[in-house]
């Protein structure tokens, strides 16, 4: 698996400006990147279930090229609380369009938000079921032109260099307007439930190995039960549901399947 180094942009922000939990200073965090081999103080709710197994149309990625409709919405039910996405597919057209193929067949479900840096961002799209991440690793999208500011709540996939998006999306956690002259693009905008991303657990800091928090490889490779194990305080997502926006056209949405035996229940005997 071809890592992306963590430590690019070491210049992006000052150590000041971003502090991590239980310490004085903290190291410059790195520009969003994902890996090619690849909790509002609201109490935790348990109003869906996390994701059981997983839809085999993400064993595909080729097939999985609809057009995004010019605006819709992506509710996220988290185990912090609810929040909803509103995409404008003008801003970023292919970042938006994955997003919805990803969306539409519940990639992110059951997913982990694995580095959560405070004042920066919330960072997520690694597969919590390892039979999806080879798959996805080579399934690259070209960049999008810029054409929106990394803004607070803005959405953007992260990515390994150019033309290398995949799956993994950071939300700002702050106004990053350094981000925007680096190619992140922004397609969408967190519109509902900004306390519940204000309090996603961020106090495992940076990831390995320029930090303790989780190590990307390691999800791609064993899924969900490793950051549970190793990092069982972080939130995550337990479903998605994708929507029209309001005063959008309706379009068909997929309900989750469940096909797929998910080998991390224990109630299944494994």
């Amino acid at each position: 698996m071809n890592k992306i180094a963590i430590l690019i942009a070491a210049a992006i922000f000052s150590a000041a400006a971003i502090p991590a939990s239980g310490q004085t200073e903290n190291p410059t965090p790195a520009k969003p990147k994902s890996s090619t081999a690849q909790k509002t103080t609201v109490a935790k709710t348990s109003a869906a279930p996390a994701a059981k197994s997983y839809d085999r149309a993400l064993l595909h990625p080729a097939l999985l090229k609809d057009k995004a409709p010019e605006t819709y919405q992506v509710k996220f039910e988290t185990s912090k609380g609810d929040f909803t996405v509103t995409v404008t597919r003008a801003w970023a057209p292919l970042g938006a369009d994955r997003f919805y193929n990803l969306a539409k067949h519940h990639f992110f479900d059951n997913e982990s938000f694995f580095r959560v840096l405070k004042g920066f961002i919330a960072q997520f799209g690694i597969s919590a079921y390892p039979a999806l991440n080879p798959v996805w690793e080579k399934a690259t999208i070209k960049d999008d032109p810029v054409t929106q500011s990394n803004k607070k709540y803005f959405l953007t996939f992260a990515t390994a260099g150019p033309n290398t998006r995949t799956t993994q999306l950071f939300i700002n956690l702050a106004d990053n307007p350094r981000l925007d002259g680096m190619g992140f693009a922004p397609f969408g905008q967190v519109t509902d439930g900004m306390n519940v991303i204000d309090t996603l657990y961020a106090d495992y800091g940076e990831g390995a190995p320029s930090g303790t928090g989780p190590n990307q490889d390691e999800i791609q490779k064993q899924g969900k039960p490793y950051l549970d194990k190793n990092f069982p305080k972080l939130d995550y997502i337990k479903i998605t549901t994708l929507t029209p926006a309001p005063g959008a056209a309706t379009h068909k949405t997929l309900p989750a399947k469940k096909t797929v035996p998910n080998p991390y229940d224990i109630s299944q005997g494994r």
